[in-house]
């Protein structure tokens, strides 16, 4: 197998991740919808004791979310790393090819007509 087959199937492998990652979110969308209607026709302060114990409540649903998110943004980094690694190497490929073709349009100007 060469690179390039090799960067085709890290490229392959991401977009099938971030496809899964795309699944879970709207899972936990459609969980998080849900909850918060439970939490709002549910969760009075009524029904707690204290407010410690309301607060409690409310810090351990916030920890689950939170995880979550912080699951998925290790994930993403993970994505990242491979990102830059193939265009890392697409940077080297390219670099290499225009060294050996003869510059063209080098005295082209885009910019201000009087330079």
């Amino acid at each position: 197998m060469n690179r390039e087959h090799a960067y085709l199937r890290m490229l392959s492998s991401t977009a099938s991740i971030q496809k899964n990652i795309a699944i879970m979110l709207e899972a936990k969308a459609l969980e998080a919808e849900k909850t918060r209607s439970w939490i709002c026709n549910h969760l009075h302060s009524d029904n707690f004791n204290s407010q410690q114990a309301q607060l409690d409540q409310s810090l351990q649903m916030h920890d689950q979310v939170i995880e979550a998110i912080d699951g998925i943004a290790k994930v993403n980094h993970g994505i990242v790393s491979i990102m830059k690694a193939v265009l890392q190497q697409e940077e080297e490929e390219s670099e290499g090819y225009g060294e050996s073709m003869p510059s063209l349009g080098n005295g082209i100007s885009f910019g201000n007509k009087n330079q």
